[in-house]
């Protein structure tokens, strides 16, 4: 498994170093978008709004945007630094709190904790610990340049870190609109709901459940393949030289700009008299 972080978690005077591996993983189909004229994968190029130039890795700049039009332009190398100075701490347990506490709205990304070298010994004792007190640990760590918010719990005999949404980035539910506020519901209307919730009550078994759309994709595109029913991006036609035109309008244009040459017109000596006889 991918190794994505490395470092190491504390909680009182115990140090565990340990890697990060994603749990997770977007299964999403991923579909390119061809010119229909030519099935040529298209390509976006970044292009400056105010120039008209396309605009290359080295003459971008990363800012932050105060003000409508208005920028700090933040240096690769004051990021970088900043980035270090963060990510080179050991993450910390600050606080330990009951699962059941934190509400799932607050979950974002999970990733599996290996003890790295050296850290066999107190990853099994968090292990064992968080265990038999039935608790998680609260941390924070730097991932990708962002302080994230994290949990630490226990999944089938592995340490697995959580990271959860800092409370000002949970919208508050007091401003979705046009919630109802009264229950203009009969008993009757109640009692056949929570009969349909009894009725449809089970146990949670991930497996039974399966993104459907995404096989119906996959067997679509399959079908296609097997009718091939497919298409080829048309390669790119060598540029041809049009030194020779190039030069013909050139010359065209130079004797179409000519001045006219006036022929030159001879004129007839008179006849010379002959001498009289």
């Amino acid at each position: 498994m991918h190794t994505m972080w490395k470092g190491s978690i504390s909680f009182g005077l115990v140090n565990i170093p340990i890697k990060l591996h994603a749990a997770t993983e977007n299964k999403d189909i991923s579909l390119r978008t061809l010119h229909k004229e030519c099935h040529s994968p298209i390509k976006y190029e970044k292009v400056c709004p105010v120039c008209g130039k396309e605009v290359g890795k080295d003459d971008i700049v990363r800012a932050y945007e105060y003000a409508k039009g208005k920028f700090v332009v933040l240096e690769d190398e004051e990021l970088e630094q900043l980035r270090k100075e963060n990510e080179d701490k050991a993450v910390e347990i600050v606080d330990f709190v009951k699962m059941e506490e934190i509400d799932p709205i607050y979950f974002n990304k999970s990733y599996y904790m290996s003890p790295n070298e050296g850290g066999v010994k107190a990853y099994s004792l968090l292990r064992k610990a968080l265990e038999d007190s039935k608790k998680v640990g609260i941390a924070k760590i730097i991932i990708r340049s962002k302080e994230q918010l994290a949990i630490i719990r226990v999944v089938e005999n592995t340490l697995l870190m959580e990271t959860i949404h800092f409370p000002d980035e949970v919208r508050p539910s007091a401003d979705v609109p046009n919630i109802p506020t009264g229950e203009n519901i009969t008993k009757k209307e109640l009692d056949t709901a929570v009969l349909l919730i009894d009725q449809l009550t089970t146990e949670f078994e991930p497996d039974k459940y399966h993104d459907e759309y995404r096989t119906a994709l996959l067997d679509l595109i399959e079908s296609k393949k097997t009718g091939k029913k497919t298409v080829s991006a048309k390669e790119k036609e060598p540029a041809v030289s049009n030194v020779t035109d190039l030069m013909a309008a050139l010359q065209a244009s130079i004797d179409r700009t000519k001045p006219a040459t006036k022929k030159k017109t001879t004129r007839k000596k008179p006849a010379s008299k002959k001498k009289e006889a």
